[in-house]
This record gives structure tokens, C-alpha cells and sequence, in this order.
């Protein structure tokens, strides 16, 4: 059983329904569960010879949460021979929850009030059984009855219960409505408020959140042990749209010495990147970078092809000249994301530069950037250069080539420079780079302005093309 670091009650949540590492009693018990009928289990387990030690039982009931009825039957046969562990009780009690076998569940929790084996845990688990089935009325019942079994209603209870209704879907309005009624008789804890703030980040409540925020810097104050409530809210503000009142808490948390760190800075820009809000990307990386958080290379890549695709391309230069000073050394996404940018505004002399340099620096080009660096090159009146792109991608083996090849041919037709568009076009046979049927008929259309020679080695040529 391991504890849940934010409640404090020991979880039995995360039990696996298959252990291969179980010990060979453990599986052997187990196959029979899960080849007998049901009402053979108890000649069959005890033909077996193999005593249900506490371990052993452990390691069964872990792997019977899909045979309910089974566990059943093997618990109580167990049971009557050795000592049932409050382990193995809460598992039992976690498998009937999780099938929805709630009289049984109950019938159980009785008998281990009986046999002064109930606990926390036990309750624990019930909480999220409940609100697994969209039960939430009827978990915050049995927190309610807590008290009448012996179980003490404290802070770790309150936690473990808001914990439970807040993995749910949708159900923030019941966790608070439940919270502002236990407040008073159960002092909330740092971790209370990151439950609840963590659940108005999933559920994306701006306005519970908000409130919650500011009950917390209240009633427990500003310490750097609560980040993950400071960052669950700063995000849920974030994906809101309201960046600019997170950045205002970002300035007075810094103030406190609260400032999130990495792992806030990275998921809020991630968001910011989707939302295409790079005046607010901007403002969130100079706060982390000016607080000496260095970003990696997936952050500044997305931070480039945000400049790049808002076309602020001085802007994502400076990036890209700023990470080697930060221990961050540029790769091809990085620079075709400026490479597509600089194509896609038309820029042919500043394209033609960075292509340059992308070679210099040996970061390939895709294929869809050379593709549309030929096109761009043509249109701009800079044929040269799209063959310069062409032979790089020959050289280089840059592929999917077959866009590309079409790109040239048409790009080369449009001026009639037949002789080449001849030669480019022999050299793709050679290569056996398929030409569309489109573009050949384009081809064959552009040779007939074309003179008798040309158009005689075209029509060579044109013998060797196999339609795709």
C-alpha cells in the first residue's frame, strides 16, 4: 500500500489487474479463480494444497478486480483458514467498490469494524469507488457516516474525498459545495487548496479558482512548499485567455519568492502556442528567462515557430542566435520553422540567404519547405535559385522528392527553358522519380512552342515516362 503524497491516506488505487512478477502460489491460485465455475472454487482451491499465506492472498486479490464473484469466494475460503490482513480487507473492499457491489461493500466494512481492521484507507477507497460510478452524493454520504464507524473526520479525510470527486469529470461545483460546508469543523491544509485548485484546472473553472486562490493566500499564507497550487492556478488562468492577470500574480509571487518553475513555464507556453498568443509568449518567457530559468530545445522551437508563423522573423532570429548562449544547440526544426515562415511571406533574397546558411550549418531542409522554396523561387524571378534547392535535395536525398521534381518541370516550362526542363527531366527518369500524369501533360502542351528538335527529344523522352 503506498501513500498518496497530497492526502496523506495510504491509496490502493493504482493496483495493477496483472502482476507477472506474482509468485507461482499467487498464479496458480489464480488460474483456478479464473478456469473453476464459481461453485467449485473451494474443493478446487483446497485440492491444491497451497496455503493462503497473507502474501500470497495480497497478491491474488490484486489480480481479481475483473472477477468479482470469484474474489468472493476465494476471500472467504482464505479467510477460514488464516487471518485476513487489513491490506487484503481493503482490496476486497476496493474490488466490490470498483464492481459496483455496494450492499456488499458495506457488509464488508461492517465486519471490519467488527474485527477492528477499518481505517482511513478503507474509506479512501469507498470515496473513489462512489464517484468512479458518478456517485458523488453518496461518497459524501459515507464521509458523512465516517464517524459512526470509529474513523476520525480530519483533514487527511476531507482531502482524500475531494481528491476522489475532483478526478472526476465536471464535479467542482459539488467538491466546493461539500468543501464550504466542512470548512468550519475541518481547518483546511495547503494540500486541500491544491486539490481543489488542480480540479478547476481540469475542468477549466476560472471563477471557483479564483476564489479558492485567494481563500488560500488567506487562510495559509505564501510558501514555496504550495507550487503546485500557484501553478494549477496560473495555468488555469493561462488556458482561460487571461494571461495577462496571470502574468500581474506571476510579478507579486515573484515578490514572495514564489515563482513557479520550470515545469509551470513550459505546460503555460505550450498553451500559449496553441492559442497562437505570441505577444503574451513573449511576455511569459522574458519572466522566466530574466528569473534565470533557461529553456530546452522543444521550448524554443515552439517559441520560434510561433514568431515565425505570426511573422515577427526578427524575433525568432534573436532566439535562434540566443540559444548556444543558453547551452541549447539548434536543430532543422528550428530552423525550418523560420524557412517557412521567410517562403511563405515571399521573402526570396532573405530565403535565399537562410537556405545558404542552413547548409553552412548542415540542417536539411523538408521536403515540403524545398518544395515550396522552387515554387517561391520560381514566382519571384529567381529560377537559379529553385534549382539550387533541387540539386541540394539530389544531393542529399532529401525525400519525398516527387512534389519537387513537378515543382522544377513547371517552374522550368513557365519560362520556357525547354532545353533544361529536357535535361531535369531525363535525369528523373534515370533516377526513376515518378512524374505525375499532370504534369507531363503540362510538359507536352509547353513543347509544342518549342521547336522541331525539342520537340523530338521531348517526345524520346515521353516514350520512357510510365504513367503512376
Amino acid at each position: 500500500m503506498t501513500e498518496n503524497p497530497r492526502t496523506g491516506a495510504q491509496s490502493i488505487h493504482s493496483i495493477p489487474k496483472a502482476n507477472p512478477s506474482a509468485s507461482s502460489g499467487a498464479k496458480t491460485l489464480f488460474r483456478i479463480l479464473s478456469t473453476v465455475p464459481v461453485s467449485e472454487l473451494e474443493t478446487e482451491l483446497t485440492r491444491s494444497g497451497i496455503p493462503p499465506h497473507p502474501e500470497c492472498v495480497e497478491e491474488v486479490l490484486k489480480l481479481c478486480y475483473d472477477s468479482p464473484a470469484a474474489a468472493i469466494k476465494f476471500f472467504g475460503w482464505a479467510g477460514r483458514i488464516a487471518k485476513h490482513t487489513s491490506y487484503s480487507w481493503n482490496l476486497m473492499i476496493d474490488i466490490l467498490g470498483k464492481n459496483r457491489l455496494f450492499e456488499a461493500m458495506w457488509d464488508a466494512i461492517r465486519t471490519m469494524r467488527q474485527e477492528g481492521v477499518l481505517s482511513l484507507p478503507t474509506f479512501a477507497s469507498v470515496f473513489g469507488s462512489y464517484c468512479v460510478a458518478d456517485k458523488v452524493n453518496e461518497a459524501i454520504m459515507s464521509f458523512d457516516v465516517m464517524g459512526r464507524f470509529g474513523i476520525h473526520q480530519d483533514v487527511v479525510a476531507l482531502n482524500s474525498l475531494l481528491s476522489a470527486i475532483c478526478r472526476e469529470d465536471k464535479k467542482m461545483s459539488k467538491a466546493i459545495e461539500f468543501f464550504e460546508r466542512v470548512k468550519i469543523k475541518i481547518p483546511p491544509n495547503a494540500d486541500t487548496y491544491a486539490i481543489l485548485l488542480e480540479g478547476c484546472e481540469k475542468e477549466g473553472n476560472v471563477a471557483i479558482a479564483k476564489t479558492t486562490f485567494g481563500e488560500m493566500a488567506i487562510r495559509i499564507g505564501w510558501s514555496p512548499l504550495n507550487m503546485s497550487a500557484y501553478e494549477a492556478f496560473l495555468t488555469t488562468l493561462v488556458k482561460a485567455s487571461q494571461t495577462d492577470e496571470a502574468i500581474k500574480f506571476l510579478k507579486f509571487m515573484k515578490d514572495k519568492d514564489c515563482l513557479p518553475g520550470m515545469k509551470f513555464f513550459s505546460n503555460a507556453l505550450n498553451v500559449l502556442i496553441h492559442q497562437g498568443n505570441a505577444t503574451h509568449a513573449l511576455s511569459l518567457w522574458d519572466i522566466m528567462v530574466g528569473n534565470g530559468l533557461l529553456p530546452n530545445l522543444t521550448m524554443y522551437n515552439g517559441m520560434i515557430g510561433l514568431l515565425s508563423d505570426k511573422n515577427e522573423i526578427d524575433k525568432a532570429f534573436d532566439l535562434l542566435d540566443e540559444m548556444v548562449f543558453n547551452g541549447v544547440f539548434s536543430d532543422p526544426v528550428s530552423y525550418n520553422e523560420i524557412l517557412h515562415s521567410l517562403l511563405k511571406s515571399k521573402k526570396v533574397r532573405g530565403a535565399a540567404n537562410f537556405f545558404f546558411e542552413m547548409k553552412k550549418n548542415e540542417q536539411q531542409p523538408t521536403h515540403r519547405n524545398c518544395t515550396t522554396a522552387i515554387k517561391m523561387f520560381f514566382e519571384g524571378d529567381d529560377p537559379e535559385m529553385a534549382i539550387e534547392v533541387w540539386n541540394y535535395m539530389i544531393e542529399n536525398h532529401v525525400r519525398p522528392i516527387e512534389e519537387s521534381a513537378s515543382a522544377l518541370l513547371i517552374g522550368l516550362r513557365n519560362l520556357d527553358r525547354f532545353t533544361e526542363m529536357r535535361k531535369f527531366l531525363d535525369d528523373m527518369l534515370d533516377r526513376k522519380i515518378d512524374i505525375s500524369e499532370s504534369t507531363m501533360s503540362k510538359l507536352k502542351s509547353a513543347f509544342r512552342r518549342a521547336g522541331r528538335s525539342e520537340q523530338d527529344a521531348f517526345t524520346r523522352l515521353a516514350r520512357r515516362w510510365k504513367p503512376k
